[in-house]
């Protein structure tokens, strides 16, 4: 399987995917620090909402073969700037969190755009709590 880092805003479910793909109990911790899992790079939101701390995901992804932006399609906002994707010298694909939590299938399209802005190779659409499209992500991750 390769080794995946995920970069997303706070509370967009980087954790709970990372506990889900490695078979874990799903239960709420805030991430303070950089967490590695067997194939899974976990990293606080505040990296991504700091543009300062964007020098931390640059060195944690030497570490992993594929970079994992997540958006939370609840949220309004995104902070990935366009064409994040090419600061990173590896594959990067988007994954859309809590799809079971959208109010319209517009939260879904909109998630996709701000990953499509960033420049994600793929998307996935996720549900960590449901289970939905995870197998998907785990079947691309060991292809």
């Amino acid at each position: 399987m390769k080794k995946i880092i995920f970069a997303g805003s706070t509370g967009s479910g980087k954790t709970t995917l990372c506990q889900r793909l490695h078979g874990q109990e799903i239960a709420y911790k805030k991430t303070q620090a950089v967490e590695t899992f067997e194939q899974a790079i976990d990293t606080p939101g505040e990296c991504i909402e700091n543009r300062y701390l964007y020098k931390m995901l640059l060195v944690s992804s030497v570490d992993a073969d594929v970079i994992g932006l997540v958006q939370d399609c609840t949220k309004e906002e995104s902070y990935f700037p366009p064409a994040f994707a090419t600061v990173f010298a590896k594959p990067v694909i988007g994954i859309v969190t809590k799809v079971e939590l959208a109010r319209a299938d517009e939260d879904i399209t909109q998630a996709r755009a701000y990953l499509q802005a960033a420049g994600v190779e793929h998307i996935f659409e996720v549900s960590t709590m449901e289970n939905v499209g995870v197998e998907a992500l785990r079947a691309y991750l060991e292809a």
